[in-house]
């Protein structure tokens, strides 16, 4: 999405950035991983595939990535790409609705989960949602087997909304309303967001 090509997003613990070129080949490390691909059901790519998904992403208007980096390891490297820990994106899929978005997140080095990275890339992703993109109404589809993405959206305020026992999934929404509204801001007070260029 072009929106946020540009955009950094600064938090208490990580920073948000678009995803570049430059991040494909770390990310297409980790969607190596069968685990990973099951969690977020997601298909192996070559890495050639994936420069070209990164490509396609950031030109598509039904799309907003962003990777995910960890400030402890941004700060003391400087580096991007080292400081890598997941990624959070809204796919706007609803063809009657540009105001309705799925959200994903995901931290994919085990050694900086469970660390509140996961419950941050949301909540900043979606205020950075509602502030600038209009989106009103939030989904997220999750495994039956992902106890952990179910209880952090739970934590957020979602409910579920529907069960797939063909996709073994279920389906959660929450509606930005005022005290959604009020909840997010607190919760990412003091974040700031940046212009980005790389």
């Amino acid at each position: 999405m072009k929106h946020n090509w540009n955009t950094c997003i600064v938090g208490d613990k990580l920073r948000l950035v678009p995803y570049r070129e430059k991040h494909v080949p770390r990310y297409n490390q980790w969607m190596q991983s069968e685990q990973l691909r099951e969690l977020t059901a997601s298909e192996p790519l070559t890495l050639e595939q994936e420069y070209q998904m990164q490509k396609t992403w950031a030109e598509d208007a039904d799309k907003c990535t962003f990777i995910v980096l960890s400030r402890q390891l941004h700060d003391a490297t400087g580096n991007e790409v080292d400081a890598m820990v997941g990624d959070v994106n809204l796919f706007f899929n609803d063809p009657d609705s540009k105001a309705k978005a799925e959200l994903e997140v995901m931290i994919a080095e085990a050694d900086w989960r469970r660390k509140g990275l996961g419950v941050e890339a949301v909540v900043l992703m979606m205020r950075y949602a509602i502030e600038h993109l209009s989106v009103d109404t939030f989904v997220v589809k999750i495994g039956f087997a992902n106890g952990t993405s179910i209880r952090l959206f739970q934590s957020l305020g979602f409910e579920e909304v529907g069960r797939s026992e063909v996709f073994q999934e279920v389906t959660m929404e929450l509606r930005s309303d005022e005290a959604t509204r009020q909840r997010l801001t607190e919760q990412s007070q003091f974040a700031t967001t940046e212009s980005y260029d790389d």
